[in-house]
């Protein structure tokens, strides 16, 4: 059963402008693998509706503005189109207008900022009630579900005093407001060595707490000599088997292998990964895996435990967020309305 829900005197939004609420087949997440499940779904002749929190590809718009993919564009690539780049490795901003691009072209029908509260019904009639940013509740209704909410909103929190002043960040965007003022960072994989490399180049001065012995193994091959020169150099001063304890407005107290530090800083980056919103999953009566947090679902189907609903994209993978990719998870849509064909057969409502 749902875990949270909404309050009737919340106004409902007016539907007489846009009363189309309602479809074969309904994709909560608009990130490249939603968007690969509405093509795919909407190429099989189901009339699809894809609602996201944030905006198109939302996680994407949110990572680091100068930041490059490792993978080639290709790879990226969803419903067939292709994607143009001069580069080897595609920037975010080409990246950002190339999902827009798609969405474009099939004429996608997605609503952006709309937040999916709840999931009541069963397969073949489900009821899905949102809300957008000024408080309006949308009511919808679909035969089936796929549920592609990816992890990037979910910052995983270290439970820390100090950990909700204004000054702390769990994500990374550009490093100009952090010139000439102390930054720590916390973390040691690559979004920790991404943040590090770029505030220090562009003037500040960093300090790096991370929990482990050395940076993680994981830390993109290119990147891993940059930020352990710059370590072994003094230039970023980094405390390995370390952790921070507390954060005040002006320091962060850090337990080191020689005991406490105080630590001056002005701003401070956790970047201490993320993950899936798992009581979402749950509170539609998807299981999930005791160890890892996988979602139960078929391999070759994708449909989880609760009979209509699917499961697509890094989801899959539960708290092994690393498994799956876009390069891997672009292909789940295909999987999935291969089966909707069987389900719904001719009976769609295009």
């Amino acid at each position: 059963m749902p875990t949270q829900q909404i309050p009737d005197t919340l106004p409902r939004a007016q539907t007489s402008a846009r009363p189309d609420t309602r479809a074969d087949v309904i994709v909560i997440g608009a990130g490249p693998t939603g968007l690969a499940c509405a093509i795919e779904a909407q190429r099989a002749g189901f009339k699809t509706i894809a609602i996201d929190k944030g905006c198109v590809v939302n996680s994407i718009y949110n990572y680091p503005a100068n930041m490059s993919f490792f993978t080639t564009p290709e790879l990226l690539e969803i419903g067939d189109i292709p994607f143009s780049t001069s580069r080897q490795k595609p920037t975010r901003e080409e990246a950002l207008e190339y999902y827009r691009k798609v969405a474009e072209h099939y004429n996608l029908d997605i609503r952006q900022y709309q937040w999916v509260k709840t999931v009541m019904g069963r397969d073949g009639e489900f009821n899905i009630t949102a809300t957008d940013r000024l408080g309006r509740i949308y009511d919808y209704q679909a035969r089936k579900l796929i549920v592609s909410t990816g992890y990037y909103d979910m910052a995983n929190e270290m439970g820390i005093p100090g950990e909700d002043l204004p000054k702390v960040f769990h994500y990374y965007r550009e490093p100009h407001p952090y010139f000439d003022t102390d930054v720590l960072v916390i973390g040691g994989k690559n979004s920790a060595a991404i943040s590090a490399l770029d505030l220090w180049r562009h003037g500040a001065r960093v300090t790096l707490v991370y929990r482990g012995p050395r940076m993680h193994s994981h830390v993109k091959y290119w990147i891993l000599p940059d930020i352990e020169n710059r370590i072994k150099n003094g230039e970023i001063v980094a405390y390995f088997n370390s952790s921070a304890r507390e954060i005040e407005p002006d320091y962060a107290l850090v337990e080191t292998p020689d005991g406490a530090l105080r630590l001056k800083n002005d701003f401070v980056f956790a970047m201490t990964g993320y993950h899936p919103d798992y009581d979402f999953l749950r509170s539609m009566g998807i299981e999930l895996s005791a160890d890892q947090c996988r979602p139960v679902c078929d391999p070759e189907t994708l449909e989880s435990n609760v009979p209509g609903i699917y499961v697509a994209g890094v989801i899959v993978a539960g708290s092994r967020t690393n498994e799956i990719f876009i390069e891997n998870g672009r292909f789940h849509g295909r999987q999935i309305a291969a089966h909707l064909r069987q389900q719904l057969g001719s009976s769609a409502t295009m």
